[in-house]
């Protein structure tokens, strides 16, 4: 027996000729009941699925762009020489001395005389020295006779800051294995001494131009000053050995 609805004494809904129950008096939606009047039922809403995650698209390649070509710088030319010329030590310096002989000092002087109508960019003097003695010492000494030689130019009008010097020491021999198995490597040994006279010297290169009468002749490139010695622009002395 359903409570809101007309029921017969045995307790069953009494239904209408279409099958309907009677609803009694005080009937309302809220006690509707089954199977007189269909029940609204809360529904679960359905579950939520969450989509798969699509896969995110593969990156374009990236496309490096092609290294511009290296473009070389063309090599400066060769700076023109005005004068190139080897000293031996024995005509510039006494023995194991950095002070000027004056057979140095007129060597010198020929080369500033040959340089009156030049414009002159750069003097460099190296020193070198023979392989008697320590290497530093022999370094310092001829580093000493370049400064000497450079000084000097100095007083003949070539500006200090145009006057480079460097001082080698023994590092570059000319001798090679002439003088090998001479006995002691010491200034006592004259023979050794002599042999290795060569490689005392001080080397002088000018850097520059020189402006040429329309009838003159254009001195050749390289050309020394003072050769008295064997070999290209080399000056020697005999006035004793010097280290």
């Amino acid at each position: 027996m359903e409570p809101g609805y007309v029921n017969s004494p045995e307790g069953v809904n009494v239904r209408n000729p279409y099958g309907q129950c009677w609803r009694a008096g005080y009937w309302t939606p809220a006690i509707a009941s089954e199977p007189c009047d269909a029940v609204a039922r809360a529904s679960a809403p359905p579950p939520v699925v969450a989509a798969a995650p699509q896969p995110e698209p593969a990156p374009a390649p990236q496309v490096r762009p092609e290294p511009a070509p290296l473009v070389q710088a063309a090599p400066e030319p060769p700076r023109p020489v005005l004068q190139k010329v080897t000293l031996s030590t024995d005509v510039l310096f006494e023995f194991n001395k950095a002070e000027l002989r004056e057979s140095g000092k007129q060597k010198l002087d020929e080369i500033a005389g040959g340089l009156k109508d030049a414009k002159v960019d750069e003097i460099l003097a190296i020193g070198h020295a023979d392989r008697i003695a320590s290497e530093e010492y022999n370094r310092k000494l001829s580093e000493a006779r370049a400064q000497a030689v450079k000084t000097y130019l100095a007083q003949k009008g070539f500006g200090e800051d145009k006057v480079r010097i460097e001082g080698r020491g023994e590092q570059q021999p000319v001798t090679g294995d002439d003088c090998a198995k001479m006995g002691p490597e010491r200034a006592s040994n004259k023979k050794l001494v002599n042999c290795l006279q060569p490689d005392r010297r001080v080397d002088i290169e000018v850097f520059g131009t020189r402006e040429v009468a329309a009838t003159g002749e254009q001195p050749a490139a390289g050309a020394t000053a003072g050769q008295t010695g064997s070999g290209a622009g080399s000056s020697t002395g005999s006035s004793g050995s010097s280290r």
